[in-house]
């Protein structure tokens, strides 16, 4: 069965997240995305944990369906037809971790998805003697990394753990800033028991195949969404069986005839792609940091070193001599993104959402609307310019002002200079 995944986000009990962050309106807005698989998140937090087991049945397969659905007061989402079946989910949760190791301070972010409530009952009785799960959706535990993996190898082998975001500045296995020069390095004699690695938002698979190191382990890419229009902004699409057994089958394989291809943001758009310091608008390439010696040239603080930087550290490949990718990507723009620059709008704008809408309605899930439809189609049901931009996103053809110390990068599909179609297929950083 083929299906669209995204195996990362977070519920309203996680700081800085929306209030809409629950199950019901996640589920409408996975149907809307076209993703049929979605994490229920922060199965750490008591609270939420009792909310997961009132709401959520498990099925056969692994994976849990609504009870119930709840209708929606909101003008947008009470149109969105939805069953039990069309969305299911499976239990997740994202810990950090922050300790000392090796004379630094470390911290580091770790997904965990898990096949059952008994397996989340015993994670959650060896953390809660660890620190407090009712403080935050996502808990921060003084815990060393690799004792957590070593837990749940010998208690719960059955579960999924994946090192999150693993080349972000402040919480990341790979982190400028908090991080480890190789995965060994952190979780030692464990280190075998992971077999996937999250890209996050700010670097793609080609950036990640620059380390040899990391050619053992299969690439996947999750959205971290902390609200719902934000889910499917990355993820994974396979073709296998539908069931915990088969998601983690194709993953822990790499079969690209199971595992087809993982959705990405084009990685300049990350919040952490250049080097940067936000206060004074400075924004610097790897080499344009060097030659400043990675400090800031308004204000004297040192730069927050960025992914593509912290990758050209670590990696032993050039660009130009990577090896054959198994798993394809493509890299998408939402699409909210897209008609708001088609309007010249704010993506947030009611005018843009109204068109969002409508284009769901017309033709379908968003993620069929960015990948499958000809842009022909696109045109002729009246969308002329957001179909356009949608071929040149599909054809890499867009500049971007790189993303830098926690802002998103800018994209622009319509500048003048884009219309010489000579430019399609190439992606141009300004």
């Amino acid at each position: 069965m083929k299906f669209f995944a995204d195996l990362h986000i977070h519920s309203k009990f996680s700081r800085a997240t929306s209030r809409d962050m629950v199950l019901d309106i996640l589920a409408r807005w996975a149907k809307i995305k076209g993703i049929t698989l979605l994490p229920t998140a922060d199965f750490t937090h008591p609270e939420w944990l009792f909310l997961i087991r009132e709401k959520l049945q498990p099925g056969d397969d692994g994976f849990f369906r609504l009870k119930n659905i709840m209708p929606s007061e909101n003008e947008y989402l009470r149109n969105i037809l939805l069953q039990p079946e069309d969305v299911a989910f499976i239990l997740s949760t994202e810990i950090s971790f922050i300790y000392s190791k090796k004379g630094r301070v470390r911290k580091i972010h770790i997904l965990v998805l898990a096949p059952d409530f008994e397996n989340v009952d015993k994670i959650n009785t060896k953390l809660a003697a660890v620190g407090n799960l009712r403080s935050d959706g996502r808990p921060i535990l003084g815990w060393d990394a690799k004792q957590f993996i070593k837990m749940v190898a010998d208690t719960c082998p059955r579960c999924m753990v994946i090192p999150a975001h693993i080349w972000t500045p402040w919480f990341s296995l790979f982190g400028a800033n908090s991080g480890f020069e190789a995965i060994e390095e952190c979780f030692e004699e464990v280190t075998p028991f992971i077999f996937a690695l999250e890209t996050g938002l700010s670097s793609d698979p080609p950036m990640n195949r620059r380390l040899s190191a990391l050619d053992k382990y299969t690439l996947v890419s999750n959205s971290d969404a902390h609200s719902p229009d934000k889910i499917g902004r990355e993820g994974n699409f396979f073709d296998t069986e539908f069931s915990y057994d088969g998601l983690v089958d194709a993953v822990k394989s790499g079969d690209p005839q199971k595992f087809l291809y993982t959705v990405e943001f084009f990685p300049q758009e990350g919040k952490y792609h250049y080097d940067g310091h936000r206060k004074c608008g400075v924004a610097f390439s790897p080499k344009e940091s060097i030659r400043h010696n990675d400090v800031c040239p308004h204000c004297g603080k040192k730069l927050t070193k960025g992914v593509l930087h912290r990758v050209e550290e670590l990696a032993d490949r050039e660009e130009d001599h990577l090896p054959p990718f198994r798993i394809p990507y493509k890299n998408l723009i939402p699409l909210n993104e897209i008609i708001a620059q088609s309007l010249g709008k704010s993506s947030s704008c009611k005018s843009v959402w109204d068109t969002y809408f409508r284009m769901i309605r017309e033709l379908g899930n968003e993620h069929h609307i960015l990948t499958e439809i000809p842009v022909e189609n696109i045109i002729q049901a009246g969308f002329n310019h957001i179909g356009k931009g949608i071929d040149r996103m599909r054809k890499g053809n867009v500049h971007i002002a790189p993303g830098h110390d926690g802002t998103y990068g800018i994209i622009k599909l319509y500048d003048e200079e884009m219309e010489d179609e000579n430019n399609q297929g190439q992606l141009q950083l300004f």
